[in-house]
């Protein structure tokens, strides 16, 4: 084949490429946020993927998403979290699992908007549990623990993020029955569950820190071993025992909701107990800053991968 024919096949077929790798991503900015809780691919549980209570959030596209509480909302990774799980489900994976039976559903119908979205990746590889807040009143998931589950997968580990009932109360019950499905589904989930993490911002730090001080059984299920770390962003919470796993914090010093000096003091007092901790606090940065990109904050999850692996044990 000469020299020129060999170039236009090679130039043919990235376009061909090109062409596949765009129609298998069918969202973007534009899409409306309807689409997608209505697509096919996520029949059962696709508005899931947004808060359920409509008043805590707007925008009538992805671009436009905006959530209660949450700065610095970025759409791009919007549009990825959409499109990989869209892509995956499309393929058979099963990306959302429930965590209660149709008996308790209909005993308690808040139970229907509960559920664990999957980011699998590396079989045997550890997991993580991702908790987003929204003050108990909604679940920010979107931005607060869509996100982090998506970069933990890409880093090779298996990861959930939970949907949950809001309420202090009900969502430690959800977080604790989401360990337990996982531990008791660990085979067919292809998890290691030696040396878990439990990670969350706002509410979901609460949620995250009271399940690594108090376990499972604290919350209605059985006995399950705690979370080698808990991984906490912008809450005030104060609580802790001197059991506590090793704790690292990361919030912004113009939050106002949760001061930054208050997480400081909770993790020295950790520290002086023996209880290894990693906290960081970043100038200029409000609430709800998520993974952080484009801002002061942004690598803050490497280092928190870091100090989870530091604590993992063998």
């Amino acid at each position: 084949m000469k020299r020129t024919g060999m170039i236009a096949l090679i130039m043919c077929l990235l376009s061909g490429m090109t062409a596949y790798g765009e129609e298998t991503a069918p969202y973007s900015v534009d899409t409306p946020v309807q689409e997608v809780m209505s697509d096919p691919a996520f029949e059962g549980y696709g508005r899931l993927l947004f808060p359920v209570n409509d008043g805590y959030w707007s925008g009538d596209t992805l671009g436009e998403l905006r959530l209660t509480w949450y700065s610095n909302v970025d759409p791009n990774e919007t549009v990825e979290i959409v499109n990989t799980l869209h892509e995956r489900a499309s393929r058979g994976e099963t990306v959302f699992y429930d965590l209660y039976t149709d008996e308790e559903k209909a005993e308690d119908p808040a139970k229907e908007a509960t559920g664990l979205f999957f980011f699998k990746e590396t079989p045997g590889e550890k997991f993580a549990v991702c908790n987003a807040g929204g003050g108990f009143a909604y679940v920010g998931a979107m931005h607060d623990s869509f996100p982090h589950a998506l970069e933990l997968s890409k880093r090779g580990y298996n990861a959930f993020a939970l949907i949950y009932r809001p309420g202090a109360q009900t969502a430690c019950e959800d977080l604790a029955r989401a360990i337990h499905f996982i531990f008791e589904h660990a085979e067919e989930l292809e998890v290691n569950t030696d040396g878990y993490s439990l990670w969350g911002g706002s509410a979901g730090a609460r949620m995250a820190a009271w399940l690594g001080s108090y376990g499972t059984a604290a919350f209605g299920e059985g006995e399950y071993p705690r979370p080698a770390a808990v991984i906490m962003q912008y809450t005030g919470h104060t609580d802790y025992t001197e059991d506590d796993p090793a704790t690292f914090a990361c919030v912004g010093e113009r939050d106002g909701i949760a001061n930054w000096r208050t997480m400081q003091r909770r993790l020295e007092a950790m520290s002086t107990l023996g209880i290894p901790t990693e906290f960081h606090h970043y100038p200029g940065l409000s609430h709800g800053f998520g993974l952080g990109t484009g801002t002061v904050a942004e690598g803050w999850i490497e280092q928190a991968i870091a100090f989870w692996e530091e604590n993992a044990g063998a």
